[in-house]
Order: structure tokens, then C-alpha cells, then sequence
């Protein structure tokens, strides 16, 4: 495949045309606990009760996920220009990111808020489709500065758009340049030169690779690169699209090779949140960590020129280093919002250019979707990260994105953390996800 040579290029590839709908960080729909958690209104919506659906209504609720400090910061910051631009007034409701995610299906299916925050991707497509999200297509006619690849990851399988995309941002391997200016360590440029590196960061006294899987998602971005790294892009998609066996040679040699790197990795990942990684990379505890762009979040202000990155070294010559994670984040409307004249003046609004130069101005750890922003403000990191995915051959969502949510929650979270746990009997491992592969995908 050819080198996108533009952003619109790159957003054409997005969404893999072999995947035709679902999401990052975790669903568990059905889950023992979802109906507790609901019971107590963790994630119930907030707005108000008695504002009606009538044009007199001067309200919108807004579910939000996005419960660490500095994106909630710039959450709340959007959101004051809307209301400002409207004169509507948000309530928003903000919930801790996995467990809003961990319920979003009863969320959705009770009473949730008129707006909440999502994914692009299948994650979306599965609620259109379940019927549990409203056509936003009149607001999509109002929209400018999204290409067509936007709009096709925002458009269910009934060719209606029910997304408006806000972010995006790359997956890649973090570090600070003091501590590696200090060392004289070099960014590798294969899998046994990462391997060297990591030897010499624990001689060092680092743990060479912050890690983190209590929260279950962070580990599917490990296999996802290890995946395109050694079997290529098509089969990564095709994989979580149930279409390959996880009882392949091709699989196993993913998890040997993940196996390989695991004295690497910070231990006890099963006990620590993404964040508390992060900040051992931050208080140069550990030398790398490979997550989102999104870790820039837990470094402050005087920190962010601190904070570089590189992509994953090649490991297959024949298959290279250009592939990558790209998620998309943005909003979508509840089926039937209290006012929905005024839930789709927000989208109209969260999708504007002048939503996307607020985020710009205050989020050094994303990238604004809408293309007619201002980016001349972005950090020298938020420039390499957009070169990055500019230059990327082939981009994935995300794995829980790119496959079933039920398989992604149910199935892979636990595999995942049984690996971390007891690396060693792979053989098993995969036969029992192929097993409840099989299962799941035959519905």
C-alpha cells in the first residue's frame, strides 16, 4: 500500500473496508456487576429531568468519559464555548473512563444523557445498528473541514451518521529525552536492538517498559503492534475480524515474541492503572512505555518538551514499521434525547472548527479531527505524532475497536491477563480463545 500523502489519505484508512463495525477500552455488556454499578447512578444521566423536549428547553446533558484532570479540564473548556456560542446550557456528567465503558450497554438502554462521548468504528456501528443511537445525519450536512473518511468512520451500516469525530491520536513507545540524553541510549530500530535496550535500562536501574493492565485495554495495544509487526496489517484485521484461527503459527509466534519482552515490562502490570505507568515514566522511574498519545496527560506544562516518542521497531523486514494504532474519539446522541434540537446544536458545535482550537489551545495529547482548526498552536510532539500517522502505510482503530465487543470484553481482557500472569502455555491459551472465537462469531 502506498504512503498517504495527506491527512484525508490516511483518514481513508481509518476504517479497514474488510471491518464493518467496534471499540477501544472495553465492553461488558451483561456484565454481573453492570446492573449494580447503574443501580447506584455511576453512569446515569444528569441532565434535567423536566427540560422537555420542547424548543423552550434551554438544557443538554452530555455523558463524558473523560474523568482525568487535564482532559476533563479541556472538556469543560468546549464545553463553556458552546455555551457561550448557544446559550444552551451543558450539564455534563462525568463518569471514570472504564467504568463508563464497562456500561455503556444498560447506559444506553435506561435513561442516558442527550450527548455522550464514543468511538468511531464498529464500537458505533453496533449501537446504531442495536437501534440505542440517534441520527445525527442533519448535523453531519452542517459540518465542515471532515473529510469523507471522517464521515465514513461516523456512518452506520444503514448509510445514516450517527458520530461526530472530536480526536484522534497514535500509539507509540514514549520516553523522556533527558533521561535518554543522559544515558546515551538510541532509539532501535529492530526487535533485538529494543531487546539490548531494555538489558541496559535495567542495569541502569530503570524498568525499561512502564506497563499497566488492570483496567484490561492497555495490553491489547502490546498485541496489536506485535501483530502488525510480524504478520502484517491485513492479517491483524482479518484476525479480529474472526476470518483467521488464534491457534496459528502465525498467532503463537505473536505471543513468543511478547513473551520474550515481558522481563522487560514493569511488573505487577495486573495491580496498576495506565496512569500510575505513566507517571513511573514520568518521575523517570522506567524508560519507555508504549501507549497513546494520551499519556502526555499525566506530565505537566514545563514537562512536555521533555516527552518524544518513536514508533515500534520493525521486527519482519518484509512487513516494516509503518503500521500503526489510530483510535477515533468524538460524540454521539442518545435515540431519543430530551431536547434534541438542542443535543444536535452540540454536536453541531463539538464538531466546529472553533471546538477543535479550544481543544487545541488546552490538550497537548491529541490531535483535533476537524481539519480547518488552527493547529499552529500544537506542541512539537502533537507535529511529530500528526508525521507520524501522515507517514503510517496502514492504520488500525484499536484492537477492541476493530473486532466484536463482546469477544474484545469477554474473551481477549482475560486471555491477555492470563498471559501476563503465566506466559507459559500459550498452546492453551489460544486454543481456548479460538474455542469462544468459534462461539461468539457463529451468532
Amino acid at each position: 500500500m502506498s504512503r498517504p500523502r495527506s491527512q484525508a489519505e490516511y483518514l481513508a484508512r481509518l476504517v479497514p473496508p474488510s471491518v464493518a463495525g467496534l471499540n477501544r477500552r472495553s465492553l461488558l455488556a451483561g456484565a454481573a456487576g453492570t446492573g449494580a454499578l447503574l443501580g447506584t447512578g455511576l453512569l446515569a444521566g444528569c441532565g434535567d429531568p423536566g427540560s422537555g423536549s420542547g424548543s423552550d428547553s434551554k438544557t443538554v446533558s452530555v455523558g463524558s468519559n473523560q474523568s482525568d484532570p487535564k482532559p476533563k479540564d479541556v472538556i469543560a473548556k468546549v464545553m463553556a464555548g458552546f455555551q457561550t456560542a448557544s446559550g444552551i446550557q451543558p450539564a455534563v456528567n462525568t463518569v471514570d473512563h472504564n467504568t463508563f465503558q464497562e456500561n455503556i450497554n444498560n447506559y444506553l438502554q435506561g435513561k442516558p444523557d442527550d450527548v455522550f462521548m464514543w468511538f468511531a468504528g464498529y464500537r458505533m456501528r453496533f449501537f446504531a445498528a442495536k437501534g440505542l443511537a440517534g441520527d445525527v445525519s442533519d448535523v453531519w450536512g452542517k459540518l465542515s473541514g471532515y473529510s469523507d473518511a471522517f464521515k465514513k468512520a461516523s456512518t452506520g451500516d444503514d448509510g445514516k451518521q450517527y458520530f461526530v469525530p472530536a480526536s484522534y491520536y497514535p500509539w507509540a513507545v514514549f520516553y523522556r529525552k533527558s533521561v535518554w540524553q543522559q544515558r546515551g541510549y538510541q532509539v532501535p530500530k529492530t526487535l533485538d536492538e529494543l531487546n539490548t535496550l531494555g538489558a541496559q535500562m535495567k542495569k541502569d536501574g530503570l524498568n525499561p517498559i512502564a506497563f499497566a493492565d488492570k483496567d484490561g485495554w492497555p495490553a491489547m495495544g502490546t498485541f496489536d503492534i506485535l501483530n502488525l509487526r510480524i504478520n502484517g496489517y491485513q492479517f491483524h484485521i482479518d484476525l479480529m475480524a474472526g476470518k483467521e484461527a488464534w491457534t496459528s503459527d502465525k498467532v503463537k509466534k505473536v505471543f513468543d515474541a511478547w513473551a520474550g519482552l515481558l522481563p522487560l515490562h514493569q511488573p505487577d502490570a495486573l495491580g496498576r492503572t495506565w496512569q500510575e505507568a505513566a507517571q513511573s515514566l514520568q518521575q523517570k522511574k522506567s524508560g519507555m512505555y508504549l501507549l497513546g498519545l494520551f499519556v502526555a496527560q499525566q506530565f505537566n506544562n514545563d514537562e512536555q518538551d521533555d516527552l518524544d516518542f518513536f514508533t515500534f521497531p520493525e521486527i519482519d523486514s518484509t512487513i516494516g514499521a509503518k503500521a500503526l494504532d489510530a483510535p477515533i474519539d468524538g460524540y454521539m446522541m442518545a435515540r431519543k434525547p430530551k431536547s434534541e434540537a438542542n443535543a444536535k446544536k452540540l454536536l453541531e458545535y463539538v464538531g466546529s472548527k472553533d471546538a477543535a482550537n479550544i481543544t487545541v489551545k488546552n490538550d497537548p495529547s491529541t490531535l483535533v479531527a476537524n481539519t480547518g482548526a488552527d493547529t499552529s498552536g500544537y506542541t512539537a510532539l502533537q507535529k511529530k505524532a500528526a508525521d507520524l500517522v501522515g507517514s503510517a502505510t496502514e492504520i488500525a482503530q484499536f484492537l477492541d475497536r476493530d473486532t466484536r465487543p463482546d469477544f474484545a470484553s469477554t474473551v481477549i481482557i482475560p486471555a491477555l491477563q492470563q498471559f501476563i500472569k503465566n506466559p507459559k502455555d500459550i498452546g492453551g491459551l489460544l486454543t481456548s480463545i479460538e474455542n469462544q472465537k468459534k462461539s461468539i462469531f457463529t451468532d
